[in-house]
């Protein structure tokens, strides 16, 4: 009777250790998981000081910014490639800049350019080319863009303005100082590139 009521206790004791060892797993189990939703969720969030007032800033993934990092992405290439001035160390400056943004299409394009005497009359005319963005569509799935802009061209005794239209798809690599958008501008082409307007510049 004394020995069957010690095996009694005995398996008493082991259920109570073996649920007690349960439940110390499902707490630690527990604490991990609430530890990396926390870790998670903290990671996401970006302190701001205003000040000395701490602004709460919501982190975003690329997924969400996609849209709008291709488009300035598209336009800083465009200002880089078609913004210039009859000076060839701010040619050459310019053209690198770009060259960082876009793959041999672009390089491609510039030395076509530059085989034709593109740039060398820019010196010799002193004119100076600025562009201006009117719109950029860019297709999120297909990762294609088109480019529609204005080129406004300033020379000597007149101003011209042409229209633009170029395109090109938009490829994911690392981002860097040269290419902070992590983006790169492939299979680029002058789609249109027409006189709109001409003015004759007023001489006194």
């Amino acid at each position: 009777m004394v020995i069957k009521n010690l095996e009694n206790k005995i398996k008493l004791v082991m259920i109570i250790c073996s649920l007690f060892l349960v439940g110390c797993i499902i707490i630690s189990i527990s604490s991990i998981w609430t530890a990396r939703v926390m870790v998670t969720d903290a990671q996401q969030k970006v302190y701001v000081l205003d000040g000395n007032v701490p602004i709460l800033v919501q982190r975003s993934t690329m997924e969400e910014t996609l849209d709008v990092e291709a488009k300035s992405h598209i336009e800083m290439f465009h200002h880089f490639f078609f913004t210039l001035a009859p000076d060839d160390k701010y040619i050459k400056y310019t053209m690198e800049k770009a060259m960082y943004l876009i793959d041999e299409t672009g390089l491609a394009q510039y030395n076509t350019l530059k085989e034709k005497g593109f740039y060398s009359n820019i010196m010799g005319t002193s004119a100076v080319f600025s562009i201006f963005c009117d719109s950029i569509k860019f297709d999120k799935d297909k990762m294609e863009f088109t480019y529609y802009g204005r080129q406004r061209i300033e020379r000597r005794s007149s101003i011209l303005t042409r229209e633009l239209v170029t395109a090109g798809q938009i490829k994911r690599v690392p981002r860097t100082d040269n290419n902070p958008h992590g983006l790169l501008i492939t299979n680029w082409r002058t789609l249109l590139n027409k006189d709109i307007e001409q003015k004759t510049k007023m001489s006194y």
